[in-house]
């Protein structure tokens, strides 16, 4: 753990600050929420919440890895981040405009088997995701230029805002899930109107950049990030097109996953410093380093897994009850299976980080796709539906994470390697995993 601490820069702790408040508000908000709004609301929201962070982070935190990674490169080289800005948001912008149009051709597809029939909650969902895309561009300029206090702050904004707005949603009794939706849309735009100083002094001229400095790996990146959160988030969604009428479990399996899933939370501090890491050893060739380092990794989530496991599985019916009002229709049993997906699901990010320090970007790909294959049969067996699913995040999470490890295994050695620039993946994406 020291060892890991003393890797983390001067300004990671100002963007620790901020996604501890982040983490905060997703329990305020779904907290509030759930003690304010009917079962049938309540899962509305939830497969909101679960469509918004899959697709929103799957797409976009790869956009902010990219522009991070060129406004480093540049950075220093002494030359301009404005014409990276320039195509980073366009090509967000690219992205956010492919996604809307899908959205609004299914639009009554979508309110009907996913909202009750409540069409502005498709709207918010667009709103939601063009607001992370604003979001997720900007910090991408803040960390390549290493402003991590700004980066931190927007975080903060964000997510202050976000336990402000539920707060006086939940005093003035409002019970509308469209407004809970809501938050999700003003929050993160508020925080990037209020961090947006440095990124309008990047804006400006320079040396245009090549599409392929961008695009260079981002298909592969892109990947990965969505399926990896579709691992950990289509569960809710299942649930609501697998038995539409069932409104309690889909709302009661979201409040489950946001338990099981604190030590995700922690582990998003460890990742800022990890990445660097692991790259250092690769690029120097120092195998005993990076298989070290690896396995330090696996023993501190493996810790916080069953920690966090043991006390999911002993309190985890009364505080989802307790806590977001939730029905009383997952018992330990559940959470035990959540757990055990948890703790694979960590493994699986520590092993992805191994091999993106290797630059092995196509196997990790790989390893996600698989997973997912793994997920889908167990998602189409006939047995109760939220078992289907529970069991569906734990074989995938776990095929995902012995793929890894036998391509790391079977794979070349950590070797000599062209670095990047460290300090470009020291903060980038570590938002990624915060809901």
């Amino acid at each position: 753990m020291r060892r890991l601490l003393n890797l983390v820069p001067p300004g990671t702790l100002a963007v620790g600050a901020g996604l501890a408040l982040l983490g905060l508000a997703s329990y305020v908000h779904l907290a509030v929420a759930g003690h304010s709004l009917t079962e049938a609301d309540y899962s509305s929201l939830s497969v909101l919440w679960s469509i918004v962070f899959t697709l929103g982070i799957g797409v976009f935190l790869p956009v902010e890895q990219e522009i991070a990674r060129v406004v480093a490169t540049r950075r220093s080289q002494g030359l301009p981040p404005g014409p990276v800005l320039t195509r980073g948001g366009a090509l967000a912008a690219g992205v956010l405009v492919l996604m809307v149009v899908v959205l609004l051709a299914g639009h009554d597809l979508l309110a009907d088997r996913l909202f009750a029939g409540d069409g502005a909650m498709v709207w918010v969902l667009i709103g939601s995701l063009a607001a992370m895309a604003v979001a997720y561009t900007t910090r991408g300029v803040l960390s390549g230029l290493q402003l991590f206090p700004w980066y931190g702050g927007q975080l903060g904004v964000d997510g202050g805002l976000r336990i402000a707005m539920v707060a006086l949603l939940g005093l003035t009794g409002v019970t509308s899930p469209l407004w809970y939706g809501l938050v999700l849309v003003i929050a993160p735009l508020v925080g990037v109107l209020l961090t947006l100083p440095p990124v309008l002094r990047a804006v400006g001229g320079g040396v245009p950049v090549a599409w392929g400095a961008l695009l260079r790996g981002l298909g592969l990146l892109t990947v990965s990030s969505l399926l990896s959160q579709v691992v950990v988030n289509v569960g809710v969604i299942n649930v609501r097109l697998l038995d539409p009428s069932d409104v309690a479990t889909a709302g009661a399996l979201l409040s489950a996953l946001v338990l099981v899933r604190i030590p995700l939370f922690v582990f998003a501090s460890l990742q800022a410093s990890l990445l660097p890491g692991l790259a250092t050893s690769a690029s120097t060739g120092d195998l005993g380093g990076f298989h070290s380092l690896l396995r330090r990794a696996l023993g501190i989530v493996t810790a916080l897994g069953v920690l966090g496991a043991l006390g999911a599985v002993a309190l985890g019916p009364w505080l989802v009850g307790a806590l977001f009002d939730a029905s009383d229709v997952l018992g330990h049993g559940d959470f035990a299976w959540l757990a055990v997906a948890t703790l694979a699901y960590l493994w699986a990010m520590v092993l992805g980080q191994g091999l993106l320090a290797l630059d092995r970007h196509r196997a990790q790909a790989v390893a996600w796709t698989i997973g997912v294959a793994a997920l889908l049969v167990v998602t189409l067996t006939p047995m109760s539906v939220a078992l289907r699913v529970e069991l569906a995040y734990a074989v995938g999470s776990v095929v995902v994470a012995a793929t890894m490890a036998l391509l790391l295994r079977r794979g070349n050695r950590p070797h000599p390697v062209p670095a990047r620039p460290l300090d470009e993946a020291v903060v980038t994406g570590v938002s990624g995993g915060i809901r």
